[in-house]
């Protein structure tokens, strides 16, 4: 297995912007807005932004829990 098969064959761990925001269905608005609260870390190479995929699901995991159609937070 060469070093190029090896890579090509891992699966990403970081997602883009766009990926995220198709992922959970937001814009990207929402996202920075999360980021901004320190909901959802961001990471940076030179000008890309990446989320990782542990901390995408960490934030997906914290958000609020909903039940019988009533926010628990009310």
């Amino acid at each position: 297995m060469g070093f190029s098969n090896q890579w090509a064959e891992r699966p990403s761990k970081l997602l883009t912007v766009a990926d995220f925001c198709s992922l959970y269905r937001i814009g990207k608005t929402s996202l920075y807005r999360e980021a901004a609260a320190g909901r959802l870390k961001l990471r940076k190479f030179g000008s890309a932004t990446r989320i990782a995929i542990e901390d995408a699901e960490a934030w997906a995991a914290s958000l609020p829990i909903v039940k019988g159609g009533e926010d628990e937070a009310a």
